[in-house]
């Protein structure tokens, strides 16, 4: 039998104790001058066909009355396979995931690092246009603030959506485990270097310290921390996403590959 595995417990940033945080405002609106994927659109019913992701990933009942479709995870992973031309569904469901993974990953680092507040993205309030790209796919109906600290944002992206998420599209498509949490830590890594680059752009060198901090910390969570390697807010990961199979597709800057394989291997999930 192995050594069990250490419980994960996240350093408090000390250093941020002293200085005063900003209160959530209602519109985000700190996190428009970071990029379409931090952007979050907030407030009041959002109109058209959206569902919950509470109901997406099955655990909220059908409103009859939204007009949403029947399965918002099966229509954006279809969707993606018809843009990239994929041969294969599950290359689609492991693109998409990212992209939904990228989106809440960058809401909450941003929020994290700008406000010292984190909005309770709770999929119940979270409602998504599997039909949109970001900025336009997500809307959150209330904006209510929880703490910034990395226990309270991997309870908000990894146990409230990237889990369910993840056990959402292993049971339609035969996709790893491993791929899919690989897919996560890439996307954390990816938004962290966009909103370390900008801070740096910017001049705030404590917010670039602090985006490094938090990242490191949240890649040491056990969902994360045999997925790859992150040095500062670069990432090499020891799975693939599969965009290499996509018809022109090359390997991703992270991937295990340094180039695309020639022949079809064995599904690598780190």
């Amino acid at each position: 039998m192995g050594t069990p595995r250490a419980p994960w417990v996240p350093l408090l940033f000390v250093d941020r104790v002293l200085l005063p945080f900003v209160e959530l405002d209602q519109d985000l609106a700190a996190l428009g001058p970071l990029g379409g994927f931090f952007v979050l659109r907030t407030g009041g019913a959002p109109q058209g066909p959206l569902s919950t992701l509470a109901r997406a990933y099955g655990n909220q009942s059908p409103d009859a009355e939204s007009g949403a479709r029947a399965d918002p995870i099966t229509f954006r992973v279809e969707k993606v396979a018809r843009s990239l031309h994929a041969p294969e569904l599950r290359i689609a469901a492991s693109v998409a995931q990212q992209g939904l993974a990228a989106r809440l990953w960058s809401v909450t680092l941003g929020c994290a690092v700008l406000y010292d507040r984190i909005p309770d993205l709770d999929p119940a309030l979270l409602h998504w246009d599997p039909d949109a790209a970001a900025p336009d796919d997500l809307w959150l109906s209330g904006v209510r603030a929880l703490p910034a600290h990395a226990a309270s944002v991997a309870d908000t992206v990894l146990h409230g959506h990237l889990e369910p998420l993840a056990a959402a599209l292993r049971a339609r498509h035969r996709i790893a485990a491993g791929l899919l949490w690989g897919n996560a830590a890439s996307a954390l890594a990816g938004a962290a270097r966009q909103l370390e680059q900008w801070a740096v752009r910017h001049g705030r060198t404590g917010d670039a310290a602090l985006t490094r901090a938090l990242t490191a910390q949240l890649h040491a969570h056990p969902l994360l921390s045999a997925t790859g390697t992150l040095t500062g807010t670069a990432f090499r990961r020891r799975s693939c996403c599969l965009y290499y199979r996509v018809p022109g597709g090359g390997v991703c800057g992270d991937c295990c590959f340094l180039r695309p394989p020639r022949s079809s291997p064995r599904d690598t999930s780190g």
